[in-house]
C-alpha cells in the first residue's frame, strides 16, 4: 500500500533551499493583476481584503511602481524577518509518527536498512501554513494514519489544504483520490508544487475555492483543520453528514467543546479525540448516516 511511484522522490538530488531573510510588503486592498514576474519575488498571500507580497530582498521601486499601476493599494507597513522566524521552526527533515518529512532542499536521514514503516513526504512549505510542525497538522496526521489502518479510505476530500500536506498523507496511505481545497491563490499553488514533487498528481488534485462548495460528492473521509468559524459552517451543512468519516482539527479548548457539542447532537459520533496541553484539540470520528 506504501509502495513509491516511478520517480521515487527519496530519491532526488536536493536542492538549494530557496528561502532566507523574508522582506514582506503588507498592502491595504487586493492586486487586480497579482505580479508573478518581478524579480525577487517569493509570493503573494492575500487575506480579509490585504496583500502581502515577500521578497528576497528589498524591493522598494518594485513596489512603487505596483502601487503607481494600482490606486486602489495603500502600503501600510513594511517588515524583514528570516524565513524561520515566519514558519515558526527551522525546516528540515523530521519524524511525525510513521511520516518523514522532508524539506526538497535535504536529503532525508540516513535510515541503513529500508524501513518499511516509514512513510517519506517531500515537503516545501514556502509561506504557507502546513509544515507538519503545528501540534494541530501532527494530531491531523496520527488521525489519519489511524483512519486508514484498515484498509484506509479510498476517495479523501482536504479542505482548507495549506502546503497539501494532508492530502499528500493519504495518498500515501492508500487513498486512490484526494480532492486538496484551498481559498488562498498561494497555497494552492504551493500545495500542486509539493503533490508534483511526490510524484502524486494522477492521484491528489488541488483546487482554489470555498471548503463549502466541494463537499458534494461525498468522501470517505473528510479532513479540515480550519478556524472555528468556517469549521462551524461546514458541521452546519447538510453534506457533511454525507461524508463518512471525518478529521476535524484547528480547535482551541472552548471552540473543541462547542463543536463537540454540535456533533453529538447532529448524531455524530467521535471515535478518538488528541489534545495538546489542553489547548489544541482534534476530533476523529463517523458521520450520523454511517454504520
Amino acid at each position: 500500500m506504501h509502495d513509491m511511484p516511478a520517480g521515487d522522490s527519496r530519491l532526488r538530488p536536493p536542492v538549494q533551499c530557496p528561502y532566507g531573510e523574508l522582506f514582506i510588503y503588507y498592502f491595504q486592498g487586493r492586486l487586480k493583476d497579482a505580479p508573478t514576474v518581478l524579480d525577487a519575488l517569493i509570493g503573494n498571500w492575500e487575506e480579509d481584503g490585504c496583500s502581502f507580497l515577500f521578497f528576497s530582498r528589498p524591493c522598494p521601486e518594485q513596489v512603487e511602481r505596483i502601487l503607481a499601476a494600482q490606486p486602489q493599494l495603500s502600503l501600510l507597513d513594511t517588515f524583514q524577518i528570516p524565513y524561520e522566524q515566519w514558519q515558526g521552526d527551522t525546516c528540515r527533515p523530521f519524524r511525525c509518527g510513521r511520516f518523514l518529512i522532508t524539506p526538497p532542499w535535504e536529503a532525508p536521514p540516513p535510515a541503513g536498512a529500508p524501513d518499511s514503516a516509514v512513510i517519506p513526504i517531500v515537503l516545501d512549505p514556502g509561506l504557507v501554513f502546513g509544515s507538519g510542525t503545528h501540534p494541530t497538522t501532527r494530531d491531523c496526521l496520527a488521525a489519519l494514519d489511524l483512519a486508514c489502518a484498515a484498509g484506509g479510505p479510498e476517495t479523501a476530500l482536504d479542505l482548507g489544504t495549506g502546503t497539501g500536506l494532508l492530502a499528500i498523507a493519504a495518498a500515501r496511505l492508500g487513498c486512490r483520490r484526494t480532492l486538496a481545497v484551498d481559498l488562498n491563490f498561494l497555497a494552492v499553488s504551493t500545495a500542486r508544487r509539493n503533490i508534483a514533487y511526490n510524484g502524486l498528481d494522477e492521484r491528489v488534485l488541488a483546487v482554489r475555492g470555498r471548503a463549502e462548495q466541494f463537499m458534494e460528492p461525498p468522501a470517505d473521509l473528510l479532513l479540515a483543520n480550519l478556524h472555528m468559524d468556517v469549521l462551524d459552517t461546514l458541521i452546519a451543512a447538510p453534506a457533511f453528514g454525507r461524508q463518512k468519516k471525518f478529521i476535524l482539527s484547528g480547535l482551541l479548548r472552548s471552540q473543541a467543546k462547542q463543536v463537540q457539542t454540535r456533533l453529538l447532537q447532529d448524531g455524530h459520533r467521535i471515535l478518538q479525540t488528541w489534545s495538546k496541553e489542553g489547548t489544541w484539540f482534534t476530533f476523529y470520528g463517523k458521520t450520523g448516516g454511517t454504520a
